[in-house]
Formats: C-alpha cells, structure tokens, sequence
C-alpha cells in the first residue's frame, strides 16, 4: 500500500509499540499494514507509569492531549522500606520536575493509552489494521518482505517492523536468541479507590521495598480505582507466561512484611500473574528491509517503570530515521537502531540492577536505605537526566555523532 513514491511498512504487533510505530510512519505519508494476532484491538495489563519522556513522544505523536486527559499526574516518587515502614525515599515530581524536563510524571491505565494510540490510528487512512493475523512465517529479500499468517493471508510491503513482544517471531529470524526467564514474578491488580487503606490512598506511585518482593500502588482514572502491583523471587522454576493469579501463591511470599503494606494483598478479588523476562541487550536489530521496536528489541523488567517509554520513543526516533535518510529503508532501519541500542541497553541493565535495590535483604537493605539520605531533588533529577530529559529533536543525534 504504497502513497506514491514513499514505501509502504508492514507491522506486526498491534501493542503500544505497534500503534505507536504507525503514527510515526502514516503521519510521514507511509502506507502501513499492522498485522495483530488478536481476534480485537485491545489491550491488557492495568497501570503504567508515563515519565517526561513519554510525554515528548506522545506529544510528538499528535497523541500527548489525549493521553493527559485521562492520565493521573503524580505529586511524589515514594519508596517505603516495606519491613519496618520507614520512608526511604520521597521525591517531588510538582513544578520543579515539570520545569526541568518539560514534562509531567503520571500514571495511566495501560488501555487508556493504548485507546488514546489506537483512536488516533483508526483517523489514518494510510493504516489498515488486520485482526486475527498471527504471523508464522517471514520471507526477507531484496525486494521487501511478505508475512504469512496462520490462517494463510499473506501481506506484502517494502519493510517489516518487529513489535511483537519478548517472544517475537521478526526477532527470532533476525536474532534468533532466547528469553532469559527472570524468575520474578509479578501479580497486577485494579481496585476501586474505596477498597483501599484511606492511609494508603496517596497521589504517588509507592513502592514497598522488601526482601525479595516488593508492593507497588498508585491511583489510576482520576483516583477512581488504584492499581497493585506485588513481586516476588519465585521459588519454582519459571516460565514466560501470563495466567490468572493465586492469592495463596501472594500471601506466601509476603510474611515477612509489615502488616501496613501487607493488608493490600486481601483488597483485590482477582489477580494476573505473569512470569516475568528479559534479553541480553544486542547491537544489531536490523537486517536489510526489516527491524524490531519495543519489546521485540530490547525487552526489560519493570523496575524502572520504562518498558511503555522506551517502545514511544522508538517510535518517534524511527519515523525521524526513515524521513532523515529520504525514505531509504534499509539505511532509515539501520540509524534508527544506531540511535537506540546504546540507550535501551543502557535501561535493561539499570532495571536489573533496579530490581536488586528494590529486593535488598540483611547489610545491603541497610546501605540501600541510606542512599537518599540527604539529597535534594535536584540531585535526584541530575542523576535521572539522562532517562527522562530525552527529546525528539535529539533523538538521533547520538547516531550521528557515532557516524562522524
């Protein structure tokens, strides 16, 4: 579905990335097929966390309005030391954070996000969303790339982009590398705003540091509801996956926690489970005519809250790459993935190290408490620059840099 002399873009994976990537290809006049393997458009999970990187690239999207419209803005970042109930850490993310990066810090609900990209795609008339297209097989040529689905469609275009998730079937013939099964364990759960501790119900995405779990809440849909979040260290052997929940697998790994965080696991009346895991950062996601986005290319633990950011960023950065190199695709793909690999690497490893702050036990929950004793937000905003003060005017900016 080529518009003229612009190429046409197939993408698999109708996800936040997957949507995302379409604006940023259809608003340059590129025909886009999205291929989603599910029988609707939607989205499931419960809440995020959207930092002021997110917002630039929404707002680069044409999509930041929308997103704010049913976003909650968050007043502090909190962590509690979930043992003794001590206040580890509170930093204000009001005025000051907004002047600093430009941007808000907020939370949404995952399907207020994902409606907010999908509302803006379905007024594209160069996307067309295919449903119920499950991509098997991929041929890659000189010549472009044909997706064929389980059901024997086949679709054809100038490119292909991988927004497919941690098992992406574009990585695995790009890659072809293994998820590596974190064994953390997360449980996600929604519920109304009246069913939670009135001590508990603050403006703030919380985190309940323990020994290896952790409890995090935050209010969602103008503090209507309040979204949960526990994990844990699982003592199973784990596999890739999302399931309904156990509220006597939660309680198990939470004994050894403070009666005041631990009374939030008997508030939901249902939870989803999923087994969390990541990949070891590459440096090559593209090959010729195709490249990954999000998920499929650098997916990442939750500990920094950035997953959703980093797959909106890519976005932006890829449709800049594409119009910076005159619609070449193959050398649009290949300084896209310049632009990106250093610093989504640089996320995956910091969550990892993130998650073993979060889950201290013994000497190193002593040192992890004292380690924002003292600081000022502003220091606190110094050593997060280099996260959230990211642009799209900037964002290829380090790939050039690496060319010269």
């Amino acid at each position: 579905m080529a518009t003229g002399n612009k190429p046409s873009v197939l993408l698999v994976g109708g996800g936040i990335g997957g949507m995302a990537a379409a604006l940023a290809l259809a608003r340059l006049g590129l025909g886009v097929d999205l291929l989603e393997q599910s029988a609707a458009i939607g989205e499931i999970g419960a809440g995020l966390q959207l930092g002021p990187n997110a917002f630039a690239a929404l707002d680069a999207l044409g999509v930041g309005e929308a997103v704010r419209r049913s976003a909650v803005f968050s007043e502090r970042l909190v962590m509690m030391d979930a043992v003794d109930c001590s206040e580890v850490a509170s930093v204000p993310v009001g005025e000051a954070f907004r002047a600093r990066f430009r941007n808000p810090y907020a939370v949404s609900h995952r399907a207020d996000l994902h409606g907010a990209l999908h509302a803006a795609v379905k007024q594209q008339p160069l996307i067309r969303v295919h449903t119920g297209a499950q991509v098997e097989a991929l041929d890659l040529g000189a010549r472009g790339a044909t997706a064929v689905t389980r059901d024997g469609r086949r679709f054809a275009a100038d490119a292909i982009v991988g927004c497919d998730g941690v098992k992406s079937v574009v990585r695995a013939r790009l890659v072809g590398d293994a998820p590596r099964v974190s064994g953390h364990v997360v449980y996600r759960a929604v519920v109304p705003a009246a069913d939670m501790p009135e001590d508990l119900r603050w403006n703030a995405p919380v985190v309940w540091a323990g020994p290896d779990c952790h409890l995090v809440h935050y209010p969602l849909r103008q503090g209507e509801q309040y979204n949960l979040v526990v994990t844990f260290h699982s003592r199973e052997r784990e596999e890739w996956g999302v399931s309904d929940g156990s509220k006597a697998e939660v309680m198990s790994y939470f004994e050894g926690v403070h009666a005041r965080p631990r009374q939030l696991l008997d508030r939901p009346t249902s939870w989803r489970r999923w087994s969390t895991a990541d990949r070891e950062p590459v440096a090559r996601w593209s090959e010729g005519c195709a490249t990954l986005l999000g998920d499929a290319a650098h997916p990442m633990m939750q500990y920094l809250a950035q997953g959703a950011c980093m797959a909106l960023e890519d976005a932006v950065t890829l449709g800049a790459a594409v119009e910076a190199c005159d619609f070449d695709l193959d050398a649009g793909f290949r300084l896209y993935a310049s632009a990106r690999v250093a610093r989504t690497a640089r996320v995956v490893l910091s969550v990892r190290e993130m998650g073993r702050i979060y889950h201290a036990k013994g000497v190193e929950r002593l040192v992890r408490n004292g380690l924002w004793t003292g600081r000022t937000p502003e220091r606190f905003y110094d050593a997060v620059e280099w996260l959230y003060g990211w642009r799209p005017a900037l964002c290829l900016d380090d790939a050039r840099a690496t060319a010269t």
